[in-house]
């Protein structure tokens, strides 16, 4: 495949996904993915600061994703409901890639150094959100245990989603997150 084949990124990210099953992540090199979605090197890094940003390409748009959610949300909502709205909004991003979703979240499950990548995300993903909720005039700490706690609700969501090869949407996995939330009260 020639370099001017369109759609490199994705060609990379699914050639990565595939070595990453095949060889495991630490066996596996830019150069490795670079050769198997038929680009040069340097055209991976100029998409890709390294091989685990491939995992987590498309953060920062789920991170706006949520944060226009809660923005555009209804202005009687409480804080918690306009940051699950958030949530769901983010997740909606997720729909049509589900296989994806399950394939990478294996990953990082087995590599411990991935972990934190995958906690940064979520760090990032709780301050666009408590970001978005003091734009609505939430105040400290309600900001803070809003964003935390819709955050948390999406990540058991996402577990559930993930967890099984046909799932509910997300949208009902994030409600049924914040059902058992609010049960805790």
């Amino acid at each position: 495949m020639g370099r001017w084949e369109p759609d490199a990124q994705g060609r990379m990210i699914r050639a990565a996904m595939d070595l990453f099953a095949e060889r495991g992540f630490d066996r596996t090199t830019a150069g490795d993915i670079a050769e198997r979605a038929g680009v040069t090197e340097r055209t991976f890094f100029r998409h890709f600061t390294d091989k685990r940003e491939v995992l987590f390409a498309g953060s920062d748009v789920m991170e706006r994703t949520a944060h226009d959610a809660i923005a555009a949300a209804p202005a009687d909502l409480a804080p918690l409901d306009a940051a699950l709205t958030g949530m769901v909004a983010a997740g909606g991003l997720l729909a049509e890639r589900h296989e994806h979703a399950v394939r990478r979240a294996r990953i990082i499950a087995v590599n411990p150094s991935l972990h934190e990548r995958e906690l940064l995300k979520l760090a990032a993903l709780t301050e666009a959100t408590a970001g978005a909720l003091r734009g609505r005039g939430v105040t400290e700490p309600t900001a803070s245990l809003a964003a935390h706690s819709a955050v948390t609700v999406f990540h058991v969501a996402f577990a559930r989603w993930v967890s099984t090869d046909e799932p509910p949407g997300f949208a009902e996995c994030v409600a049924d997150a914040a059902a058992a939330l609010r049960e805790l009260t």
